[in-house]
């Protein structure tokens, strides 16, 4: 596995290469949301993305990056997602052919989108470990590149570019959150922060149901966890290496319920007019339980996906099961 570092060279580097595929999102305040919040927040657009979410940027650096002869020789990954159409997305874009292997039960939209890219669905697994356990070995036998979802310097840096552009355009931002799944937004996150803007915080975020890069980041080491979150984009059962090793430099990582996530994801429907999927939500999620903490502050907050399929699609429209009235 190629496990080298990046850093904000990279980071920079992977800018350029990306800039002729994607235009910077946007990001801009709601008064509503300030109001409620009692802080300056900043909302990072990445549901607006062609794939729906952040992590196109880390897929278009990669394949960038990649010798032809090894894109021609067709690249494979394993995904519940998110990650998934980034590979997809950019595999069309520099012709290489794409497998996807996705555990058993997933999410029919992002089957769908991942499909209509190109890309191969291979489902396999019942879980996102065994789904990666037998990537490795298809990719071995049919001699593809083996894309990690996380441990892949170019990834990370590719996916840092969104902090690069928070961070360039308000760099007098506080603390951002970061919503954690696999940790490439969080190592993004932490690689750009400590090279620009080292005085804000860096805060990462994960659902309390999924809490392997969490606890992983409190032990110190990498430990899996039982996952038993609705939100599949933060459905991570093991922590990842090279993403946990500059995660080191986080200022804080920080755990939410699905029903947080709930919250926040009708919040930004309502007040920020802004529909995300329950991961996307997260880093709302964590503001909104330590609003007190940022109080007067500049926060900026990564929305970091919209795909949700058409059950989360139905709930959400329907008003959600918290009643956002009670949580004030």
């Amino acid at each position: 596995m190629h496990t080298t570092s990046p850093s904000i060279t990279d980071v920079l580097d992977a800018a350029r290469l990306i800039a002729p595929h994607l235009p910077e999102t946007p990001m801009w305040s709601y008064p509503v949301l300030d109001e409620r919040l009692g802080t300056e927040t900043l909302v990072k657009h990445e549901n607006a993305q062609p794939t729906g979410a952040f992590k196109v940027r880390g897929g278009i650096n990669l394949l960038a990056r990649m010798p032809e002869d090894q894109r021609a020789a067709g690249v494979l990954t394993y995904s519940t997602g998110n990650h998934a159409q980034s590979i997809a997305y950019a595999a069309r874009i520099f012709g290489a052919p794409c497998t996807i292997v996705m555990p058993e039960n997933p999410n029919p939209a992002k089957v769908a989108a991942v499909e209509a890219l190109g890309a191969t669905v291979d489902i396999k697994g019942a879980t996102m470990v065994e789904a990666g356990e037998y990537a490795v070995t298809l990719a071995a036998d049919r001699g593809n590149r083996l894309i990690s979802p996380a441990d892949e310097p170019g990834l990370i840096a590719g996916v840092g570019t969104l902090y690069l552009e928070m961070l360039t355009r308000r760099p007098d931002l506080d603390a951002i959150f970061v919503p954690v799944g696999s940790g490439t937004g969080g190592a993004g996150a932490c690689l750009v922060a400590k090279a620009i803007a080292p005085r804000c915080r860096v805060i990462a975020v994960q659902s309390s149901l999924a809490p392997a890069a969490h606890d992983s980041w409190r032990a110190g080491e990498p430990v899996r966890r039982p996952v038993g979150t609705v939100a599949d984009g933060l459905a991570t059962g093991s922590a990842f290496a090279l993403p946990q090793a500059i995660m080191r430099d986080l200022d804080d990582f920080t755990l939410v319920t699905d029903d947080d996530l709930r919250l926040a994801q009708w919040v930004l429907l309502s007040e920020a007019h802004t529909l995300t999927e329950l991961a996307g939500a997260a880093a709302l999620a964590a503001l909104i339980s330590r609003k007190e903490e940022f109080a007067g502050r500049k926060v900026g907050v990564v929305c970091s996906g919209a795909n949700a399929g058409p059950a989360e699609l139905q709930r959400v429209l329907s008003g959600g099961s918290s009643s956002p009235a009670a949580h004030g």
